[in-house]
């Protein structure tokens, strides 16, 4: 089996297109949260760790001084180029690097922020450790992401679910834990707002760009609805379709 890393560039590589255009990363209400969270101002240097095809970077340029987005995927640092470029932005920069070793200078940004990448980390709190470490005393630290539920049993099967979905996938928490962690990080949770995802299986997997992963996986999200196995998504079918729903939240932690 290919190594963590490895296999996130081989996913996001295959996903860089289809996510840069997929609703869902780019609602507005989301990235209006994210700027509004962050209190930004014109001297504000931010930092968007596993940035992605840039979409957050893009939202937060306008309210900053500087934008830097990190990621290990090539083809994801060249989507955000791209995207930055067609806007006319010229106070954002990209480097190459993994979340759990930052390669940046201890407090050396005013805020951090990181949106759907906890869930592909295999050492979330080393992460976490690491956006504590290069924000400034009293910066904020801002995630979004999916929290799986607090039972044991419906997480774990949440999360095989996921990694059926895209193997680059390691576990989505349970709030409960995702404090704990930031706690651990040195971190105080400011405030935590959460809302509803309602997916449906075709377009949650259109994005992964995997056609050859669609029936097997069907075959068993639809054998679990209809055995009552909701896995804290609130998985069903609805006719031939299946859904559930995704419950995320964006927290915000503050270096004291």
């Amino acid at each position: 089996m290919p190594d963590h890393e490895t296999l996130i560039r081989k996913e996001f590589a295959r996903q860089a297109d289809a996510m840069s255009k997929a609703a869902l990363f780019n609602d507005e209400g989301v990235l209006a949260r994210i700027r509004e969270t962050a209190r930004l101002t014109t001297g504000s240097r931010v930092l968007d760790v596993a940035c992605g095809p840039g979409i957050v970077v893009e939202a937060l340029a306008g309210a900053a001084g500087e934008v830097v987005g990190c990621d290990i995927t090539p083809e994801m640092i060249a989507k955000a180029r791209e995207r930055c470029a067609s806007a006319g932005l010229t106070n954002v920069n990209f480097r190459h690097g993994r979340a759990e070793a930052l390669p940046f200078d201890d407090a050396s940004f005013d805020a951090v922020v990181s949106r759907s990448a906890l869930h592909h980390f295999v050492d979330p709190a080393t992460a976490l450790r690491e956006m504590a470490r290069v924000v400034r005393r009293g910066g904020r630290i801002i995630t979004v992401d999916v929290m799986s539920a607090e039972s044991p049993q419906d997480s774990a099967l949440h999360n095989a679910l996921e990694t059926l979905r895209d193997p680059s996938h390691v576990r989505m928490l349970p709030k409960s834990e995702l404090h704990r962690v930031l706690a651990q990080a040195g971190l105080v949770v400011e405030s935590c707002v959460e809302w509803t995802n309602h997916r449906e299986f075709d377009e949650w997997l259109k994005i992964t760009n995997a056609p050859e992963r669609v029936r097997p996986l069907k075959v068993v999200m639809s054998a679990l609805a209809r055995s009552g196995a909701t896995a804290g998504i609130s998985l069903r079918l609805e006719g031939e379709k299946i859904l559930f729903e995704h419950r995320a939240a964006l927290t915000v932690a503050v270096k004291k």
